[in-house]
């Protein structure tokens, strides 16, 4: 029944092409994720544009090495710029803290985590103190941001194992932390119980309510925890009783989408093992997706073992412009683990006709087996295709870009708006072609410990023109037709 309901929302395209990626590594300068047992986890990627020229620029955590910015300069050519003195980075996530039309970095750290202020030519500076934002000394591995008012965003942090309790590291998951602005800056409050979280995405759930999700790493809690959902309103967990499932896996990353058209988002979950994609009901609840979906990649697909993957970052995003967005997952072992498989292929999981998805990683060239962590589908050269970036744990970042051929028609839609959320996070984005919809929301955090600030990528298949209509963070709307293949900006000051 699911894979009937997810067929009849499929748009009809004549784009059937396979996917086709230029490896194009060459271009950045070499950087790894380096480090030991704290850095196993982390090596998030964190995309946006730092210097107002609508070109995306990438900086990428370093672990025990220093993180690394690349100045986009055009035609997949790189530079990379100076930043200041960092160690132990474990992610980072791009956001406007002060509506001032830059774009700042939270760099979450083993250690205090570090706000950069961005200077709008890719230039940051240290800014913790400016911002008010309290000491802490915990090993941060989440975050996610959204806005309860017109002024600051509140901040959540997942902070994993905690490093001072002597009974550790199993049982041993530390507390997170919600940041609320005040009058000094930002108050820390606990969000307990933690379950060391590998990613947290504050967006709609299935029930149409903003929560707070986190994917927790049974690894360390090993049992009596699992993934949890804050309602933000309520500032609750959800429970049985509100329809909530208890799901135990070792949650490594978060992506949210609406693959069926009903303005509820999917969402899918990597592990170590199974990815765990859960289907939005009309009930506000979630079910498992069945095998039969194609989603689980729970081993590598190249046959090379039969141990369970590891799974890091996910991602949708519709590589070949149809309409039907795609998943791309990091794999990776975590170091040396021998239950897991050690050289294990990244997925690009191309979405069909009839709902389900299909391994394309090894066609498109991108199947690489370094232990991959962070990474982003997003488009650096501005041709409406969506290239690759990803970083490696002990090797070199990759990048591609995207050469597939037959590719369908493209809208990519910024919001800007005059309020202290200058880039309207919570609102929702809707494109209409040939009387169906596509949904996504505009959001921080999600990921393996890195984001993006870009535009959102809309396939549009054969539609040379889109109905678009924004739900904004204060639920007024605006509906307008767009043109294909451009980016549209649309400011509400």
């Amino acid at each position: 029944m699911i894979l009937r309901a997810l067929l009849l929302v499929c748009l009809t395209s004549p784009i059937n092409a396979d996917p086709v990626f230029r490896d194009l590594s060459s271009n950045l300068e070499a950087h790894e994720y380096t480090g030991e047992w704290e850095h196993y986890v982390g090596g998030g990627l964190a995309v946006l544009d730092c210097n107002g020229d609508d070109r995306p620029d990438l900086f990428a955590a370093g672990g025990a090495s220093p993180p690394a910015l690349f100045v986009n300069k055009g035609k997949m050519s790189f530079d990379r710029a100076e930043l200041p003195l960092l160690t132990s980075t474990i992610g980072a996530y791009p956001l406007d803290l002060d509506a001032d039309g830059l774009m700042d970095l939270f760099v979450l750290r083993v250690g205090q985590n570090q706000i950069l202020k961005g200077d709008g030519n890719c230039g940051f500076t240290k800014a913790n103190d400016l911002f008010g934002i309290p000491d802490d000394d915990k090993w941060s591995t989440a975050f996610t941001a959204w806005w309860e008012g017109e002024d600051r965003p509140v901040l959540a942090i997942g902070n994993y194992v905690d490093r001072t309790n002597p009974e550790g590291p199993f049982f041993a998951c530390d507390t997170n932390t919600i940041l609320r602005p005040d009058a000094a800056g930002y108050a820390s409050t606990d969000l307990v119980p933690g379950y060391c979280p590998l990613s947290m995405l504050a967006a709609l759930d299935a029930r149409g309510r903003r929560s707070l999700r986190l994917s927790n790493d049974r690894q360390y809690y090993v049992r009596g925890g699992y993934e949890q959902l804050w309602d933000t309103d309520d500032q609750r967990f959800l429970t049985e009783e509100d329809g909530w499932r208890k799901v135990s896996i070792w949650g490594m990353g978060i992506a949210s989408r609406d693959l069926n058209g009903d303005g509820r988002d999917e969402v899918m979950l990597t592990s170590m093992g199974d990815q765990l994609l859960q289907l939005a009901q009309p009930d506000g609840s979630y079910t498992n997706a069945p095998y039969g979906l194609g989603t689980t990649a729970h081993i590598p697909f190249d046959g090379s073992d039969g141990r369970p993957s590891t799974g890091w970052h996910a991602q949708f995003g519709d590589v070949d412009n149809d309409t039907r967005p795609d998943i791309f997952i990091s794999k990776g072992n975590v170091d040396q683990m021998p239950s897991n498989a050690i050289h294990d292929p990244n997925n690009l999981l191309i979405q069909q006709a009839d709902g389900r998805f299909v391994e394309m990683a090894g066609i498109a060239g991108i199947a690489t087996t370094e232990r991959s962590r962070g990474a982003a589908l997003v488009d650096l050269d501005a041709d409406g295709r969506l290239d690759l970036v990803v970083v490696n744990r002990r090797a070199p970042m990759e990048l591609y870009r995207n050469e597939t051929e037959k590719m369908g028609h493209w809208l990519a839609i910024k919001l800007q708006q005059g309020s202290g959320n200058r880039n309207a996070i919570g609102a929702i984005v809707n494109v209409s072609v040939n009387g169906q919809s596509q949904s996504q929301q505009m959001v921080i955090g999600g990921g393996h410990a890195g984001g993006q600030a870009v535009p959102l990528h809309f396939g549009l298949g054969d539609a040379v023109e889109a109905l678009v209509n924004i739900t904004w963070p204060d639920q007024t709307e605006t509906t307008l037709t767009a043109k294909a293949d451009q980016t549209l900006v649309i400011n509400r000051n």
